[in-house]
């Protein structure tokens, strides 16, 4: 299948790597950047076609999808040209900078009838696909409490970027930027959230616009209550965890490993370790995780099935953000919108 790729920012390198890896037919036939000159450069460094507009790439009958690796910003034009010419859609996290706007692009596809799927590449980890096959057989038994933790760190340089961590550009901060995978692993995992009360600020370690730092406590539609902090100033930076207290057993996943220790003694682990780009280079990651999304959204095209994260589902993550914002400007506990 015939791919083509939209911004060429720090992730691009990692969908090409993707990309290329496939062993399953997959080909870049082409990029797209903001800059002229940028995108040949890549283009040619790559042996691909340089683009030289989105409605370039809508009106190529050669391809088969693009992949949306651009700023959040700059979706929603894109998104359209697309979808008018009936090309599927694989996009980065979030789909947009806003819930409502979010919200405007999931029902835009849906009203064209063109596949939308993000890139929620921590559904892709064997020991994520594990633990949900173990909640799902109740293994764990009823569940009590939720705890998901992101403490990255990043260096002032990475803010110091135009329009890192500005509202304007990437709607938030840490929560909409970093934690939003791990946050959408646990609702993939759980369920939705169903209230917040948050607490979302900058600390003297950084300098941006949004939050550097957030904490949470929640309630969940399937009755569990949790807590939630998320962070880029917890120097030099660790992986990120979500545990799950349930009446049989706790289950704890973090670095592509799962344990999950029964009440009556008994352990099992599964997955390995691995960088999940938590520390001061956020591209310290695998891009075998990126591919297995890639490699699903081209499946599911094929075969007209439901990709690995389909973009409405990704909505559930959006609305939390959007209600955390809410709470923490309030001081009020707030309900997520459904």
């Amino acid at each position: 299948m015939n791919i083509a790729l939209i911004g060429l920012g720090m992730v691009a390198s990692t969908h090409v790597a993707a990309i290329q890896s496939s062993g399953h037919g997959l080909n870049l036939a082409g990029v797209l950047g903001r800059d002229p000159d940028r995108t040949v450069a890549f283009a040619t460094q790559h042996k691909t076609r340089a683009y030289n507009s989105v409605e370039e790439i809508a009106q190529d009958p050669a391809i088969d999808f693009a992949i949306v690796a651009t700023p959040p910003d700059q979706r929603l034009p894109l998104v359209r040209a697309l979808a008018a010419a009936g090309k599927p859609i694989l996009m980065e996290k979030p789909i947009e900078r806003t819930l409502s706007t979010a919200r405007e692009i999931v029902t835009l596809c849906e009203d064209a009838s063109v596949p939308l799927a993000i890139v929620f590449q921590h559904r892709a980890r064997a020991a994520s696909a594990a633990l949900r096959t173990a909640l799902m057989a109740g293994e764990l038994g009823d569940i009590a409490t939720v705890d998901i933790r992101v403490p990255w760190w990043r260096d002032q340089s990475y803010y110091d970027a135009p329009g890192r961590g500005t509202y304007g550009r990437d709607g938030g901060g840490v929560m909409i930027s970093q934690a939003i995978h791990t946050l959408d692993l646990a609702i993939w995992l759980l369920g939705p959230i169903s209230s917040v009360q948050a607490l979302m600020a900058q600390t003297p370690l950084h300098q941006l616009e949004a939050e550097d730092w957030a904490g949470a406590l929640f309630e969940m539609e399937c009755g569990a209550v949790g807590t939630m902090m998320a962070t880029t100033a917890d120097f030099p930076g660790s992986a990120e965890t979500i545990t799950i207290q349930g009446a049989k057993a706790t289950a704890q996943l973090g670095s592509g490993v799962l344990l999950i220790t029964y009440l009556d003694g008994k352990t099992t682990s599964f997955g390995e370790t691995a960088s999940t780009g938590g520390g001061a280079d956020p591209m310290a990651f695998t891009h075998e995780w990126h591919q297995s999304v890639i490699e699903d959204f081209a499946r599911a095209i094929t075969s007209g099935t439901t990709p690995l994260a389909p973009a409405r589902s990704a909505l559930l993550s959006h609305a939390v953000i959007d209600a955390m914002q809410t709470a923490s400007r309030t001081g009020q506990r707030t309900k997520v919108a459904s």
